[in-house]
């Protein structure tokens, strides 16, 4: 095993499981996983531009927002009155890509992040 994959706590005794389930908590709810999709696919959004993503209401919105800012997922930059949230790095948005992906799978065939013609999504 190597030095790196020891260092980051890739490891079955490993003191980041606890804190890995805690991750795992946070992204399982829907409203989360939009939310983490859509800043994805922009990187930069308001409360209102998200609630209109999701299709939710910013108070509701602003809600998870708070829960994803404390545990680190996402960020934010104020510009004058507005606040936008951003993704704070590519790791949730790699669980939650990994996360469809294995729901593509649960439905047989051949998943389309498997198909050659998936870029033009």
């Amino acid at each position: 095993m190597s030095a790196d994959t020891q260092g980051c706590g890739y490891r079955p005794d490993s003191s980041f499981v606890e804190l890995a389930v805690e991750v795992f908590g946070m992204l399982a709810d829907a409203t989360r996983v939009r939310i983490i999709l859509a800043l994805q696919e922009a990187s930069e959004l308001s409360v209102n531009s998200l609630a209109d993503a999701v299709g939710k209401s910013p108070a509701a919105v602003s809600q998870h927002l708070a829960k994803l800012r404390l545990a680190r997922i996402v960020s934010t930059r104020q510009d004058g009155q507005r606040v936008f949230y951003r993704l704070d790095n590519e790791h949730a948005s790699r669980l939650v890509a990994d996360a469809i992906f294995q729901a593509e799978h649960s439905l047989g065939g051949t998943p389309r992040h498997h198909h050659a013609d998936r870029a033009s999504e």
